[in-house]
């Protein structure tokens, strides 16, 4: 009787486990990423204190009815609010892509800026910054709008150079996108020289930041990437069965080339949306995911959602510190995340025979 009912008090046990294994990742990136918020809004040129920052949200919702000084409050809800928020979700995209496209090309250097999506952008802003047309329009988007179509173009332009016999493998992807990406950096190094009065215009787009950031940009790009990253959260199991190899997963009735199809293109859209709006910030896509995957395993039903929120509170906390810094300005936060992610590459190149990725 002893042994039955310890048979059957067996099943629960397994099937809360994966949840107590998924939950306990996300609730601490969760306080990470809260962490990362409350302190980004309290930082900047003009420091608010928590007390006020608090009064000044609950008096937004309307939970009470204090007199509060007008610029605090221009400050928090009309410049921080919408940075912190912009930085999230391009600091979560750009993580979620680059656990993606590890998995799926089963490569623990790759990032979100293959395929050419990065340099696609880049053309594109380029463009938007050269090309005559009245201000208004790059105030509604066109730099934004202009950039996202450059992206795509170039990584249709990758999917149709790697097709062979109707198929697109991983290792001829990543051949056309070094391809496409070194055709349309010449472009944009072609648009700067020819247009020397637009020099730091465009290179500082290329930096990377969010001074421009405005509600507006968070609604452009928020629906893009909240879909892409479901999409993507939603393969981690066959992201968990691609890494025993594509012939091992077909085997298994997956459908290869179809979901590796629907993941990257997912990938590159969050990717896209990210970098139309905060240009090129660089090592977001590595340093997340190997930091998730060493902190939290590897598994990829976790480790795809865990990444998007540290993601989003890491790019968070690198745009504080790049708001923070002393100095008249502030510093692109691209080069704040390659301060960080260059030297952890430098690492992860040395060690990468001796660590397990998958």
């Amino acid at each position: 009787m002893k042994l039955a009912a310890a048979r059957l008090a067996v099943p629960p046990t397994r099937f809360r486990a994966p949840r107590l294994r998924l939950a306990w990742p996300l609730a601490v990136a969760v306080m990470a990423l809260c962490l990362a918020g409350i302190g980004a809004l309290m930082v900047g040129k003009a420091p608010i204190s928590p007390g006020l920052a608090v009064d000044l949200l609950l008096a937004r919702f309307g939970m009470t009815a204090s007199v509060l000084p007008m610029s605090a409050e221009t400050i928090l809800l009309q410049i921080r609010l919408p940075r912190v928020v912009l930085a999230g979700l391009v600091g979560g995209a750009l993580a979620v892509a680059g656990a993606t496209y590890q998995g799926v090309f089963r490569n623990p250097l790759a990032d979100p800026y293959l395929l050419g999506v990065a340099s696609g952008a880049s053309l594109g802003a380029a463009l938007a910054f050269v090309l005559p047309m009245p201000a208004t329009m790059r105030a509604l988007g066109a730099v934004q709008a202009l950039a996202f179509a450059g992206a795509i173009v170039a990584v249709a332009m990758t999917f149709l150079l790697a097709r062979v016999g109707g198929r697109a493998p991983t290792s001829t992807l990543l051949l056309a996108g070094v391809a496409i990406s070194a055709a349309a950096t010449a472009g944009t190094a072609y648009l700067m020289y020819v247009r020397g009065d637009q020099l730091f215009v465009i290179y500082a787009w290329l930096l990377g930041g969010f001074n421009g950031a405005s509600w507006q940009e968070v609604r452009l790009i928020a629906p893009m990437v909240l879909l892409s990253a479901g999409a993507m959260w939603l393969g981690g199991r066959i992201l968990n069965v691609l890494q025993f190899g594509e012939d091992q997963a077909a085997s298994l009735g997956v459908p290869v080339e179809q979901v590796a199809l629907v993941l990257i293109t997912a990938a590159t859209l969050a990717t896209a949306a990210a970098v139309s709006v905060a240009g090129l910030i660089g090592f977001v896509g590595l340093v997340v995911p190997h930091a998730t995957r060493l902190l939290f395993g590897a598994d990829y039903r976790r480790l795809t959602p865990t990444a998007t929120l540290l993601g989003a509170a890491f790019l968070i906390a690198a745009d504080t510190v790049a708001r923070g810094a002393p100095g008249p300005s502030e510093i692109p936060v691209g080069v704040i995340t390659a301060a960080i992610g260059a030297p952890f590459f430098l690492v992860l190149l040395r060690r990468q025979k001796r660590l397990v990725f998958w």
